[in-house]
This record gives structure tokens, C-alpha cells and sequence, in this order.
């Protein structure tokens, strides 16, 4: 893997289809069963590798974010915060993040999505490998006239990239985990905005289906991927979560534990952590030690 590769997680937006849930806290600090929204896509970050993650939220949510995670230290990570006063799109985060990339390879992950299954370390680890050009992850679902669609040929290259299409030329939907080469924030800074007025993630991703390095990974039906951006969104994805741990014995995204096994901390700073957290999810963490 490219030891340059960085990660955003964008934690930023109203949540307006969270209301009045999300009025006075955001939306990726709201709870999928036992652990914040925003573990998810941060654990995968750690599970591909990236160390170095910037955090971009809202004037409003930044102080709780920095509660939360603090600098990343206690996890053998860095973690750093970047405001966005207000939202533009999902490609704003390479302007917002222009000095945080600094040409470095860089993967983007919404801060409501949530990713789960079987060989998936082994796919964004391949993604955070690749030195150029963009890796998207497509995802069969019934109706992909909600999201950014692809079309693959024969060969399972990219050769059409819609957004929000009537008329889907695909069943594949654009997930919101993306893995770009250092040249995406000047395709960031020279995108117009959309009919809707933002900076459509899907614009970057043409620019580089232009470029012939537009790379396109398939989740097979051992991986589930949930956005959690809707009341009933959010209850299945924790309804999702509380039963794999329940029949597993394993925690889905803990921080905690993603960091340990990967070498980022060791038995004792696990130990450290562990204390720090006199419940369930503390004594789950000491269990690991044996």
C-alpha cells in the first residue's frame, strides 16, 4: 500500500432527514447500536491501512468530533478536523481538504455509510495500493435511480457514470467510499457546480473515466453496504449490527480493536483503553487480551 494514501470522512451536512433528531447533534455521532455512526467509516480507513485522517464537519459539530476522537493518538492514528460552513457537495471535501492531501493519494468515505463483510479488507487495501488514477466500489440494488449509477462493459470497466439517473443503465450504485490519486483536488477546484448547485462526486469520477483511470471495484453479496441518513435506514443498520455481534461474539467497527490487531497500539495501551470504559464494551476489549 501506498504509505502517502490519506483519508477523509465527510461528517458534515444538517442531516435535514434525520430531523429533529439531528437539531441539536449531528448526524454521524448519533448511535448505530452500541458504537457512534461515525466508527464505521473510520474503521474501515484503519482497515485499509490509513493512518492519517482528516475529519471534515460543521462549525457546530466540530468541538463534539474532537470530544469524541481527540487527535487519534490513543489509537496509533492521526486525526485532524476541517469545518465546512456550509455544504457544497460531496466534492468540496478536496477543497476543504486541499492542504490535508497535498498531492498524497487519498480515500473518501461519507460519514453515514456503513460497510460489513466477508474479504472486504482485502478490497480497500488493494484500492489504497493502486498509485493512480480513482477506485469506486459498485453495489447491485433495486432501485439505483437513487444514487450515482455506473455501467460496466464485458471486461467490467466503467463506461458511463450517472447521477441519480430516471433511466438506469445499470443495476450498479456508486457507494460512498472512494480511493483518488493526488491529482483529484485540482479536478475538485475546476468542477462547476450541478442544476442542484453542488460539486458532484460523480463529476470527479467522470474526469476520470475521461482519463481512461477510472477503476471500478464490484461488492459480491458477502458485503453489505448501508446508508444510514434515514430514520429507517438508521434502526436497520443498528437491527444489522446488533445481530451479528450477538451471534458472532465479535464487535463490528470497534475502533479500539481495529487499531490493536493491526499493530497501531499494543496489549497494554488496549489494556488503557479497556479501563477507561467501565461497561460492556470495556469488558469486551479486555476479553480480547485473553
Amino acid at each position: 500500500m501506498a504509505e502517502t494514501t490519506k483519508g477523509i470522512v465527510l461528517a458534515g451536512g444538517h442531516g435535514m432527514r434525520l430531523h429533529p433528531m439531528t437539531v441539536a447533534v449531528s448526524k454521524q455521532l448519533l448511535p448505530v447500536y452500541d458504537k457512534p455512526m461515525i466508527y464505521y467509516p473510520i474503521s474501515l480507513l484503519l482497515l485499509a491501512g490509513i493512518r492519517d485522517i482528516l475529519i471534515i464537519t460543521t462549525p457546530h459539530d466540530a468541538e463534539s468530533f474532537v470530544r469524541l476522537l481527540g487527535d487519534g493518538s490513543q489509537l496509533g492514528v492521526s486525526i485532524r478536523f476541517a469545518v465546512q460552513d456550509a455544504p457544497r457537495g460531496l466534492a468540496d471535501a478536496f477543497r476543504v481538504g486541499a492542504s490535508f492531501v497535498a498531492g498524497d493519494d487519498v480515500a473518501l468515505i461519507l460519514g453515514d455509510n456503513l460497510f460489513y463483510g466477508q474479504g472486504l479488507e482485502a478490497m480497500v487495501r488493494q484500492a489504497a495500493a493502486r498509485s493512480e488514477g480513482a477506485t469506486i466500489f459498485a453495489y447491485p440494488v433495486r432501485d439505483p435511480s437513487a444514487y450515482g449509477v455506473v455501467e460496466l462493459d464485458a471486461a467490467g470497466r466503467a463506461t458511463s457514470i450517472e447521477e441519480k439517473p430516471s433511466s438506469p443503465r445499470s443495476r450498479l450504485a456508486v457507494t460512498g467510499l472512494y480511493f483518488y490519486d493526488g491529482q483529484v483536488v485540482d479536478i475538485a477546484r475546476s468542477l462547476m457546480p450541478s442544476a442542484r448547485g453542488e460539486l458532484e462526486i460523480t463529476d470527479v469520477n467522470r474526469r476520470y473515466l475521461a482519463l481512461d483511470q477510472l477503476h471500478v471495484s464490484q461488492f459480491g453479496r458477502g458485503v453489505t453496504w448501508l446508508d444510514t441518513g434515514t430514520p429507517d435506514a438508521l434502526l436497520q443498520a443498528g437491527h444489522f449490527v446488533e445481530a451479528v455481534q450477538n451471534r458472532q461474539g465479535w464487535k463490528i467497527a470497534c475502533l479500539e480493536e481495529v487499531a490493536w490487531r493491526k499493530g497501531y497500539i499494543d496489549d497494554a495501551q488496549l489494556a488503557r483503553l479497556a479501563a477507561r470504559i467501565p461497561n460492556e464494551y470495556g469488558r469486551y476489549l479486555l476479553a480480547l487480551l485473553g
